[in-house]
Order: C-alpha cells, then structure tokens, then sequence
C-alpha cells in the first residue's frame, strides 16, 4: 500500500492544505512550529479513533477546541487520505475520508466514507462505505461489482455516531474495502521514541512489534532472536558495521523475571547492560528493530532521527528507511539534518512553511531555484544548511 494524497481541512494549523505525490519515502522539513509534529498526528490521531472513538482520540488531544482550526470553531474537522492498495478486484485508488464536527457538547462524525474508482476508471466511484451521524449504508458485494453486477447495500447503525464506521463494518469480511483500510490503520506506527523508555528491563513476556515509545524493545528483541534469527542477524550485522565496538546484542532474562538488553563490546570480556551504552547506540538498534520486523508496518512515521545519533550516520540511516520502503512499507520522517537531507531526492521531500498560523506544504520541486541548483550537483542538505527554502528556514 501506498499513501499518494492527503488532504486537510480545519485541522490545527492545516486550514485547508493538499498533499498531493507523497512518495514510499517521504521527507518533512520545516521551521520549528511549522506542523511536522502535527502533519504526523493526522495518522496517530485516524488510528486512536479506530482503537477507541472520536471523543477519546480528541480528548488525548485536548477537545475538539483544540484541534480544529483557530478561526474555524464552528466549522467540521476534515481528513481526506487516498491510498493505492491491492484489493480482491484488484489494485485501486482507495480514498477514504472523515469529518468530525462539534454537536452540543459532544464530538460527531458528521460525514464518513470509503470509494474507489471503477474498473479501467470510468464511471461513478463506488462509495462502499457511507455515513452520517452514525447511521448510513455500506457495499456488501464487492466481488460480485468488480465483475459487473450491481451493488448490493446494506443499512447499518452505530452504537454512538462518535464511533468510526470502518471500525464495526471492518470486522466483516463481506466488506472487504472497509476491512482492508480498518487493517492499514490499525498497523500504522506512530513513533514517540524514548530513549529512557528503551532501557528499561521490562517484564518477561511476549512482544511482537515495538511500541511507539520503544519500552518493549528488549522482549522485541528477544523474541526476534527467538523466532525470526535471519532478521535479528541482519540487524546484529549492520550494527556491526555503523556502530563502532559493537559484537553482539542479546536479551537475557535475570533471576528476577524481567528481560535486559546486553550489548557486547569487542574491547571488553563482558557485555554491558542497555542503561550504560551510549543513546546513540540504543537508538540505532531500535530503529534497525523497527526496519526489520518480519511483518513490517505499512506506514512508519518518524521524528527527527538524526537526534542522539553521529552525523555520519545519518546518509546510511537515510538508506536504510528507503530501502525499507523499496520493500514494500512507506516512510515519513521529518527532519532538521543537513546531513540526512543530502542523501534525500527532490521528489521525497516536502517543505513546511508557516504564515499568520496557517501551514502550507509544497514539494521541493516546486521551488524552481532549488531544484535548478540540485540539477547542477548541489545537494539539498547543503541548500538547507544555506538557508535556500524561502519561508522554510532552520531556525
């Protein structure tokens, strides 16, 4: 899958601002303030919605006062996201699309839905989910659609109209779109990466994915070790080769229960514990846990990398969130390195300008002079070090 189009109205400070040619990896520059954070949120705050409803994913973020736009109290929350995904019938441009609007006190979704063009894009979109309110109808035949026949519709009716439509109709194998974009979501990765979290020696136990703050990573780590040994080497031999001293990384459960990363340093006999290796190397290590799950997220979202690791790291790190995308998953990372920026090409990155509260995203190549310089060898790390996205300045 693959996120092409996102457009926002009335969310934050994206009063109404189209994305359009994201790529499989996909790089944010800005000023501090310029909504990289909240570009980032669009994502956390669709899969918080589908774990709960719209009232608890606006209360983590302060109501729904704070969210929408300032000047626009009275005015509907929008997310439009298309996305290119394989289906049964399949590959389509899938949009799918939420308004969320204030009633009395309480948060609504005063529109949803879910289309996609017909086969060879002629035609009407099929709109397979439709609701308003809580209440609304959704395709139940879409195999027999992609062959020609008629649709089949189905009236449904939410338990509270704060409750996404893709959520309990997702459930459903009968509706296959809205089952498919319910699964994108739920998988997307968010991260909030902390280093003191990673330390941590957690309770032994069992741990698949690493979490958006990275708590778990000693148990992911084990239990990659455990189960899936070609990719923990891959990880262990690229730790090898960027992070200078490191032989090994195991997990090792202690007398105790709880689950310790050791890292072993050729120079020394024993393996330190995680809590007195450098951040940089937890935080390579994490990232690298992250790159090589077996069953990779469709959408990573990251901030700033470059922080607590070697500017030298930052161009093979750069090569290794594309290659993640060249595999088939999709990277978002913002950025305020020169140095990973010079290892990013003019269609990956995005440039995040700011004025009287209102953000505007426009894609590098966009800026003629920009793109004539890196044309002419310069890269865009040094531009940016130059101070030559307009508007967009490091601060």
């Amino acid at each position: 899958m693959r996120i092409e189009q996102v457009r926002l109205k009335n969310f934050k400070m994206f009063r109404d601002v189209t994305v359009k040619g994201l790529q499989p990896f996909t790089v944010l520059v800005g000023a501090n303030g310029s909504g990289k954070s909240t570009f980032f949120d669009v994502f956390g705050f669709l899969r918080d919605c589908l774990a709960g409803n719209v009232r608890t994913a606006l209360a983590k973020r302060g109501g729904f006062r704070e969210v929408v736009s300032r000047e626009s109290k009275d005015q509907a929350i929008a997310i439009e996201i298309k996305v290119r995904m394989d289906l049964p019938v399949g590959s389509r441009l899938v949009t799918y699309g939420v308004e969320i609007a204030q009633s009395g006190e309480r948060p609504e979704v005063s529109h949803e839905f879910l289309q996609y063009s017909r086969m060879g894009g002629g035609g009407k979109p099929f709109k397979f989910i439709d609701f308003s309110n809580g209440s609304g109808s959704a395709i139940k035949n879409e195999a027999e659609l992609a062959k020609g026949g008629e649709e089949d519709r189905e009236d449904q009716r939410l338990d509270s109209p704060d409750i996404l439509a893709i959520k309990g109709l997702g459930q459903f194998q009968r509706f296959e779109a809205a089952s498919a974009i319910r699964n994108l979501i739920e998988n997307w990765h968010v991260s909030d990466f902390h280093i003191n979290a990673a330390r941590s020696s957690p309770e032994a136990g069992v741990a698949e994915h690493l979490s958006t703050e990275g708590e778990n990573l000693a148990l992911v780590a084990q239990y990659m070790y455990e189960n899936h040994r070609e990719s923990f080497d891959k990880i262990l031999n690229i730790m090898k080769q960027r992070v200078p001293g490191v032989e090994d990384v195991k997990a090792r459960q202690t007398e105790t229960g709880q689950v310790v990363l050791r890292f072993k340093d050729g120079a020394f006999k024993d393996p330190f514990v995680a809590r007195f290796v450098s951040d940089g190397t937890i935080k390579m290590f994490a990232y690298l846990v992250l790159l090589y799950d077996p069953n990779a997220h469709p959408l990573l979202c990251v901030e700033e990398p470059e922080n607590q690791l070697y500017p030298s790291l930052m161009a093979e790190l750069a090569e290794e969130f594309e290659s993640y995308a060249r595999r088939g998953g999709q990277v978002f990372v913002s950025t305020h390195s020169p140095d990973f920026l010079n290892a990013v090409k003019p269609k990956s990155l995005f440039v995040l300008t700011k004025s009287d509260g209102v953000t505007v995203i426009r894609n590098a190549c966009d800026f003629e002079q920009i793109s004539n310089l890196v044309e002419a060898g310069d890269h865009l790390g040094e531009l940016w070090r130059q101070k030559m996205f307009v508007g967009a300045d490091p601060k």
